[in-house]
C-alpha cells in the first residue's frame, strides 16, 4: 500500500493542503474566538525577521515609532465620511466597561488614521513641525466573515505608518518612496517575492484616500494576494481634524497626508507563494535558521562533530541549528525540517565521518549530495545566495507563464477562472467592465502603466489593468 502524503497535494486541494501545512510545519493554530489566531513559536519567528528587516528599512527613511491607543472612540470615525462607511462592516464596538455602559462606545482599532490625527492635530502648528513621520507595530481588528490563517482573521498584527506633509508633491513622493524602496524593495530582496507594484482602481482604492499604491503577488494556485498598500490621503483627514500648520508665508494650510500598511498576511502568502507539496521553503535572506545539522545516531563521535560544524557555519555568518535529538527518529527528524522549509540540512553520521564528508540536502532546488566537511564553511553562504535567486526566478516565471494578454471581460474572466491572472487595457475595460468582473468574483488588483511602472491617474493613456481571483 502506498503511504499517505504527509500534506494534501497542492493539485488536489490547495486550501486544504495550506490548512495543512499551517499546522503540521506549526506556524499557527485557530484561537477560542472565532477568526482569531495563535501565532506558534516558528510562525512568529518569520514574522519577526520581517519585522526587523522591515523597522530598519522605515527608520531609514526618517521614520520614527510610536503607539497609539487600541480603543478609539466612536465619534472619531464619524468625522471621514468614507473612512466610516468603508470600515462600518468591519468594526468591533465596545459598549460596556468596568461593569457599566460608557457613556461613548469605543471602536477597537480598525486602523489609525483618526487618532492619530486627533493627535497630529495638537502637534503640528508650523511648518517646522513637518515632515511628521510616524510608524507604529501593532494589532488591529476586524471582524472577519471568511477567515483563513494569516490571510484573513479578525485580529492581525502589522505595521501602519502615519505621515504629514507641507504640500501635496512631498505626500505623493513619500507615498511613493515607501511603496518601491521599503515594501517592493523587502519583498523582492528578502521575501524572494515576485510582486506587480501599480495603481488601485478608485472602487478598489482605500476608504478616504485620494491614490492607493499596491503590490500584488501570485500564489501558487494563480489567485492574487496584496501585499502591502501605501495610501495618499490628500487633506481629507485634515480636512476632518482640522490639522492645520502656518506656512513660510504666514497662512494657515492644511497639511497632506499619507498611510501605509503591511501585516502578518505576509507569513501566508509566503506559504503560499514557494510552498510545495512537502512543505515551506523560506527565502535563505528571511530564515531564523538557515541550515540544520542532523546527528543521525546518538554516537559521541557523531554528536560531536556535528556540534563542530554548527560552530563552524556560525563563524562563517550561517544562522545554524544542531539537531542532536537522537531519541527522535532521523526519519521523522528530516520530514520536520523539510516541512518548517529551512533552506539546508547537513546530515553526518558514522559512515560520512569516515569519509570525511556530510550529506548536504538542498530544500528549495531539492537533491542531496556528499560534500566534504572542510568544504561546508565556504560553499554553505553561496549556496544560500543562488537559492535566494531561484525562489525569486520561479515565482516571476510562474506569473509570466499564468499571465494572459486579453481584450475583453469575457476573456478577462476565463483567464482568472482558469486559474491565472488577465492583463487588459483599462481602456477597454473601465469601470463598467470592472463591474462586471465582480459580479463573477473576479476584481481589477492593480493598474500599472504601458511601461511597468506605476500610473500618476487612473485614467492615464496606455494603463493596463491586472485581473484575477484574489484572496
Amino acid at each position: 500500500m502506498a503511504k499517505a502524503p504527509v500534506l494534501t497535494p497542492q493539485a488536489e486541494d490547495f486550501p486544504r493542503w495550506y490548512q495543512d501545512l499551517i499546522n503540521k510545519a506549526e506556524l499557527a493554530d485557530n484561537g477560542p474566538v472565532r477568526g482569531t489566531m495563535v501565532i506558534r513559536p516558528y510562525g512568529y519567528g518569520l514574522w519577526e525577521r520581517m519585522q526587523q528587516d522591515m523597522d530598519a528599512r522605515i527608520k531609514a527613511e526618517g521614520v520614527q515609532n510610536a503607539y497609539f491607543p487600541l480603543f478609539i472612540p466612536q465619534s472619531y470615525l464619524t468625522k471621514e465620511a468614507e473612512h466610516v462607511e468603508g470600515f462600518a462592516p468591519e468594526l468591533a464596538i465596545v459598549t460596556h466597561g468596568g461593569g457599566k455602559k460608557l457613556e461613548e462606545p469605543v471602536v477597537v482599532r480598525p486602523t489609525s488614521e483618526t487618532i492619530i490625527n486627533e493627535y497630529f492635530a495638537k502637534w503640528v502648528q508650523s511648518y517646522r513641525d513637518l515632515p511628521l513621520l510616524i510608524n507604529q507595530w501593532a494589532n488591529v481588528v476586524r471582524w472577519e466573515l471568511r477567515p483563513r490563517l494569516f490571510l484573513r482573521t479578525s485580529e492581525f498584527l502589522w505595521q501602519e505608518g502615519h505621515t504629514a506633509h507641507a504640500t501635496y508633491e512631498d505626500a505623493r513622493d513619500f507615498a511613493s518612496r515607501i511603496h518601491r524602496h521599503v515594501y517592493a524593495d523587502f519583498m523582492e530582496n528578502v521575501l524572494a517575492m515576485d510582486v506587480v507594484l501599480g495603481r488601485k482602481t478608485a472602487k478598489e482604492r482605500f476608504a478616504g484616500a485620494v491614490n492607493t499604491l499596491t503590490l500584488e503577488g501570485m500564489m501558487g494556485d494563480g489567485k492574487a494576494l496584496q501585499l502591502g498598500t501605501s495610501h495618499e490621503l490628500g487633506q481629507n483627514f485634515a480636512r476632518a481634524f482640522n490639522t492645520q500648520f502656518l506656512s513660510r508665508e504666514g497662512k494657515q494650510e492644511l497639511v497632506w497626508q499619507t498611510s501605509w500598511g503591511s501585516t502578518t498576511r505576509m507569513v501566508g502568502a509566503l506559504v503560499m507563494m514557494h510552498g510545495d507539496d512537502s512543505g515551506l521553503r523560506i527565502p535563505p535572506r528571511l530564515a531564523p535558521v538557515q541550515a540544520v545539522v542532523l546527528a543521525i545516531k546518538g554516537d559521541e563521535a557523531v554528536l560531536a562533530k556535528a556540534r563542530e560544524i554548527g560552530d563552524r557555519l556560525a563563524a562563517a555568518g550561517v544562522r545554524v541549528q544542531v539537531d542532536d535529538r537522537t531519541d527522535t527518529p532521523f526519519g521523522r527528524r528530516a520530514v520536520d525540517w523539510e516541512l518548517k522549509g529551512v533552506p539546508v540540512r547537513i546530515e553526518v553520521g558514522p559512515r560520512d565521518l569516515e569519509g570525511g564528508t556530510a550529506m548536504v540536502a538542498r530544500r528549495i532546488p531539492g537533491g542531496k549530495e556528499p560534500v566534504r566537511l572542510d568544504a561546508l564553511p565556504d560553499l554553505l553562504p553561496k549556496v544560500l545566495e543562488e537559492d535566494q535567486a531561484l525562489l525569486l526566478r520561479q515565482a516571476r516565471e510562474r506569473r509570466a507563464a499564468r499571465t494572459t494578454d486579453v481584450r475583453t471581460v469575457e476573456e478577462a474572466a476565463e483567464a482568472a477562472a482558469a486559474g491565472g491572472w488577465a492583463r487588459i487595457p483599462w481602456a477597454d475595460l473601465g469601470p463598467e467592465g470592472e463591474a462586471a468582473l465582480a459580479e463573477q468574483a473576479v476584481s481589477v488588483r492593480c493598474l500599472v502603466a504601458e511601461d511597468g511602472s506605476v500610473p500618476d491617474a487612473d485614467d492615464a493613456p496606455g494603463n493596463v489593468a491586472f485581473v484575477a481571483r484574489a484572496y
